[in-house]
This record gives C-alpha cells, sequence and structure tokens, in this order.
C-alpha cells in the first residue's frame, strides 16, 4: 500500500485549505458552509496529478417522511395544506484507487432534510464531500492565528440582541410569506428581529397583494 499512500500525503500537502464561500440566511443567523463544487473541483485536480481516483461503489438510503397539516391564510381566505419532510440518511461506501491498482475502501455517512423530491442526491452530495474533506484532512473556512488570540479576547455578543429586519431580510421573507398567515408572520418575525414600525408596514403590504 505504500504507492497509495505517498499519493494521499502528497495530496494533503498540496490542498492547505478550502475557503467557506457560501451563505445561508436563516431568521435570526447566517452561517457559512463549503460549496461541494469547490471540494470536489480542488480534490479531483490534485487527486488527478498523483494518479488518484474515486468511485461510489454502495449506498444503503434510509428515508423518514413526516407529513403534517397547516392552516394557510390568503387574501383573507384559510385553507388547509398539507406538508411533509423527508428526513433521508445514506451509508456509502467508496473505492479510492491508484494508478497501481492499490486501493482502499472508505466508508462514509450523510443525511438531508428536504420537502422535495431531491434528498436523496443532497444526502449522497453530503457524504462524498465530508469524505474527501476527511480523507485528506482538509481544513475549511478562515485560517485562525492561535497563537496571537486567545478565546478570553473574542467578544461575546449579547444574545438578547435581535438583529434588526432589513430590506434584505424583507427580500429573504418573500420566498417564505405563503408558510404564514399575516398574523403569524408578524409574530415569528418579532421573536427573531427588531422590527420597525416601517418595515412591519411593508411585511403588511405583502399580503395585499
Amino acid at each position: 500500500m505504500e504507492n497509495i499512500a505517498k499519493a494521499i500525503i502528497e495530496v494533503q500537502k498540496e490542498i492547505k485549505w478550502i475557503e467557506k464561500n457560501s451563505k445561508v440566511w436563516s431568521w435570526n443567523f447566517a452561517y457559512s458552509w463549503v460549496n461541494d463544487k469547490d471540494v470536489k473541483t480542488i480534490c479531483r485536480e490534485s487527486m488527478s496529478k498523483n494518479w488518484l481516483c474515486i468511485v461510489p461503489i454502495s449506498v444503503k438510503p434510509t428515508a423518514h417522511i413526516s407529513r403534517r397539516e397547516e392552516d394557510i391564510t390568503y387574501q383573507w381566505k384559510t385553507t388547509t395544506k398539507q406538508k411533509q419532510s423527508i428526513m433521508t440518511e445514506v451509508e456509502t461506501k467508496y473505492m479510492l484507487l491508484h494508478e497501481s491498482w492499490e486501493y482502499i475502501e472508505i466508508a462514509w455517512y450523510g443525511q438531508w432534510v428536504d420537502s422535495q423530491d431531491k434528498w436523496a442526491w443532497k444526502a449522497t452530495t453530503y457524504a462524498l464531500k465530508y469524505a474527501l474533506l476527511y480523507i485528506f484532512l482538509i481544513p475549511t473556512g478562515a485560517i485562525d492565528d492561535t497563537d496571537n488570540t486567545h478565546s478570553n479576547d473574542i467578544d461575546t455578543p449579547n444574545k438578547k440582541t435581535k438583529p434588526e429586519f432589513t430590506a434584505k431580510s424583507l427580500e429573504w421573507f418573500k420566498k417564505k410569506m405563503w408558510e404564514y398567515s399575516k398574523e403569524e408572520a408578524i409574530k415569528v418575525i418579532q421573536e427573531n428581529y427588531t422590527l420597525t414600525e416601517i418595515m412591519k408596514t411593508k411585511v403588511l403590504a405583502l399580503y395585499r397583494m
């Protein structure tokens, strides 16, 4: 296994880190994550240079479907709509193969929650992405200088302080507004944001369109 071990080490030397350059916005927070395309592109380039490839050899999915009914108010009419959530878990196996025909099997796990029909693909995508990150020990995000920064020197945000509901928040909410009645929307926003009267008027105006 000398050849494949050397090749893996070379990839680990070449890929120092991958930046978290994608952001997901939620009600009261946002978080950054590593794009699947970036991981595959960077790993493929280094793996090809070192005569490595990876192929899936087994996928075992398990899906858990939950359904619930919710009352949706639209233009002062209330209708009942059924919503579903699909929690998918996949157990995957990959063959990491060297051009010398030396290989090792990699077992990995992935999961995803979705309401549409892409749940299986997203779960397997996550499994492969994190398998690559962990096989080659690739750190993600910004590289911190831990020798110069101590945790006691970092300001801890006040958890009671709510972010302001801005025009950008409103644009995001337009895509989610049909999940809430007018009254529910204002309540949920106020629980997570500081809502000014101007922005409150703009939210209510959405339900009059």
